[in-house]
């Protein structure tokens, strides 16, 4: 075994890498000079509800393609071949369902934060319980994205590592602080740009050298990475066309669905149905993404075979592979290497920069605005640019804390995972059952955090028992596409062939592809045996708009009688007329939470009025004059 193998960057590397921080910056103080410069919350952390479908779908594809993801799915390629390839079967329903279903509900109340629609279905504190599960799970994330790729970095480069962090850190807390949305945006499709950059670089020269795309091909068929389509229906399989394709799914809709970071991209859109094509533009760029992780994969085992440069001892860990591959291929051509680390860096900016714009927003909507109603909008975006400010010094204590945890880095990661399955149970639960109470959501909510938190970490310490092992020092990132999934697989590890696990032992073995499932199920679960026990809510008594009728919607070949029985099938505002309430109110019995009615501030009533309404086909939501059409 031969130590680890530094290879350095020359001066134009240096100066490319520089110049992506030097651009995100200014892309930044462009739009802290410009426009309204960011002096409304409106603007600051919604864009004015101005952005196009374009920018809107690329940073929706930059925030959770982080640099984990970049480092991650070529490994898990080379380890493990092409089966991974199938997690693009999820991505059709898991953008189709939030484009036709979430969209629609969050664009239409107005929201500013997705949690505000908690305490419109629920109550006040099932809105807090969601908002700060939510900043738990992003302040941790945030500093492991950070320290990661810049480990990964000085480990092969001998990059100096708290200049990468530092350097990162306040580029990201400087543009998105002084910016907003917009700046977020706009620097996540500069970033998205570097990204498909440095990757299709990398491919090309890798494919090059290895002698063509079909020697890479004929390699990687040889060494048995091209794998065949792997039906196996058992969930403790950690990869089949099941746990990617269906179990995927629910992984897609944690991250676009329900997810504060992309929710609040969605709301900025001009419109509903420019939110919804965003949604549809990413479907390709998803699976393009995909694909140039997996080619990377193949062409790296095209060149290294089954030595690969972590056997040899060259490098630690996994996710240091990639880097040393990238390294090795482009060593002649100077500027190169740089291209691919500002590609890696864009990735975890995009990441860490949507997290601090997020964080202000639920801080300052969900936890300041409801006890201070009176609050100026000079003094509001004042507070928020202040929040977004203290995420970012927060992100960079996270970072070194992420240094000091050695082998628990693995566990700071799978929290990110634990969380997102049981949030997305809560506005299932709320969305699709009109019969769930607040008790009902509470109870569901602790009861999927607790079942998350009990088979992540159970399984994690049992198979550091079984395998007689120390937890390693070191992070492996074996995976991928988004972020939810990359946390997950940190706690999966190739093991050799054993018996099937039966009882406990079986549930500690799920595949980490099923656990957003299996999260937000036992939310549903829990919360509907315990809303049909303490009392079910009845149509009347919800807020307007808060309910999709999907059941009504599959079941449309009932008659009307049958359907009403199931759920809600006549649109929920046409009753609120009826009980004497008007659109965009509370419920009386939510009057009191603090929740202004939503309306959009910068639009007079006649403006609202004018909007030309876009129908939502057999789907009976709230019929409230809307702006967009996803």
């Amino acid at each position: 075994m031969g130590g680890i193998v530094q290879m350095h960057f020359t001066t134009v590397d240096y100066v490319i890498f520089a110049l992506l921080l030097v651009a995100s910056t200014g892309i930044g103080l462009f739009y802290a000079f410009s426009g309204g410069r960011q002096k409304t919350t409106q603007e600051f952390l919604l864009a004015d509800r101005s952005m196009s479908c374009l920018p809107v779908s690329l940073s929706l594809l930059a925030t959770f393609q982080s640099a984990v993801a970049i480092l991650g799915a070529p490994s898990e390629i080379y380890t493990h071949g092409t089966q991974y390839w199938f997690l693009g079967c999820s991505y059709f329903l898991g953008l189709l369902i939030p484009a036709h279903i979430f969209i629609p509900v969050f664009y239409r109340l107005r929201l500013s934060s997705a949690y505000q629609y908690l305490e419109l279905r629920f109550n006040k504190t099932v809105r807090i319980c969601g908002t700060v599960t939510f900043i738990f799970q992003m302040v941790i994330y945030m500093g492991v994205v950070l320290y990661a790729p810049a480990l990964a970095l000085n480990a092969v480069t001998g990059f100096d590592l708290w200049g990468a962090v530092l350097a990162m850190g306040l580029v990201c807390t400087v543009y998105t602080t002084l910016g907003g949305l917009k700046a977020v945006i706009w620097t996540d499709v500069f970033q998205t740009i570097v990204m498909f950059a440095g990757q299709l670089a990398v491919i090309v020269v890798g494919t090059h050298q290895a002698g063509g795309i079909g020697e890479v091909w004929r390699r990687a068929q040889n060494g048995s990475r091209i794998s065949g389509l792997e039906l196996n229906p058992d969930p403790l399989e950690r990869h089949t066309f099941w746990t990617l394709g269906v179990g995927g799914i629910f992984l897609m809709l944690a991250l676009y669905g329900v997810n504060q970071a992309q929710v609040q991209r969605y709301l900025s859109s001009r419109t509903e149905r420019e939110a919804i094509m965003s949604c549809y533009v990413v479907f390709p760029c998803q699976q393009i993404v995909l694909a140039l992780g997996c080619l990377m994969g193949l062409v790296m085992y095209a060149r290294y075979g089954e030595d690969s440069p972590l056997d040899k001892g060259y490098v630690q860990s996994n996710d240091q592979m990639v880097l040393y591959f990238v390294m090795d291929v482009l060593r002649d051509l100077p500027g190169l290497p740089g291209l691919f680390v500002a590609c890696l860096f864009s990735g975890a900016l995009s990441t860490i920069s949507s997290a601090f714009n997020s964080l202000a927003t639920v801080t300052l909507e969900d936890l300041i605005k409801p006890h201070f109603p009176t609050m100026t909008e000079a003094r509001a975006t004042l507070l928020s640019k202040g929040l977004a400010l203290g995420y970012g010094l927060v992100c960079l204590a996270m970072a070194y804390i992420a240094s000091l945890m050695g082998s628990v880095l693995q566990a700071a990661l799978s929290i990110f995972g634990m969380v997102g399955g049981p949030l997305l149970g809560i506005f299932c639960l709320g969305m699709f059952f009109p019969c769930a109470n607040s008790i009902g959501a509470l109870t569901g909510l602790v009861a999927g955090l607790v079942m998350a938190f009990w088979v992540g970490i159970g399984s994690f310490v049992a198979r550091m028992q079984t395998s007689g092992l120390p937890v390693p020092d070191t992070t492996d990132f074996p995976d991928m596409g988004n972020t939810t999934a990359v946390v997950m697989t940190t706690l999966m590890t190739s093991m050799s062939p054993k018996p099937r696990p039966t009882g406990v032992q079986a549930l500690y073995s799920l595949s980490y592809m099923w656990y957003s499932a299996h999260n937000s199920a036992t939310v549903v679960v829990v919360g509907l045996l315990v809303s049909l026990l303490t009392g079910p809510w009845k149509e009347k008594e919800l807020t307007p708009g808060t309910v999709f009728p999907v059941l009504g919607t599959l079941l449309f070949f009932l008659p009307e009688r049958y359907r009403e029985k199931l759920c809600c099938v006549t649109p929920l505002e046409n009753k609120s007329k009826a009980l004497g309430r008007q659109p965009y109110q509370m419920a009386s019995k939510k009057e009191s939470n603090g929740v202004a009615p939503f309306q959009d501030e910068d639009k007079s009533p006649e403006e609202e009025e004018s909007e030309e309404p876009t129908t939502q086909p057999s789907c009976k939501l709230a019929n409230v004059e809307q702006e967009t059409a996803l």
